[in-house]
């Protein structure tokens, strides 16, 4: 799976270090859409990222996509388990 240069992949850091990946996407970039993506406890996460750019960072950038699936994942002990995943698409207008 290749890596999207525009993506920002959510995990366990605090939510400032992503609104931060994401408004370096915006400003130093130029891009005009920056996805976040996270997966399991980590998305709630990823929505406090998408609101606190909107609300506090970037005011013009709207929310352009909302998509939700389910991940099989292998575990240690090798069985599959289902992880929920979310990817937030944010457009500069």
């Amino acid at each position: 799976m290749a890596q999207e240069d525009n993506a920002v992949l959510v995990g366990n850091k605090p939510a400032m270090s992503y609104v931060l990946a994401v408004v370096t996407q915006f400003n130093e970039k130029g891009n005009k859409e920056v996805v976040i993506k996270a997966r399991g406890k980590a998305i709630s996460r990823a929505v406090d990222v998408a609101e606190i750019v909107r609300n506090r960072f970037i005011p013009d950038v709207k929310v352009k996509d909302i998509s939700i699936a389910t991940d099989t994942l292998k575990s240690e002990n090798g069985q599959e388990v289902n992880v929920s995943s979310i990817t937030i698409v944010l457009a500069k207008e």
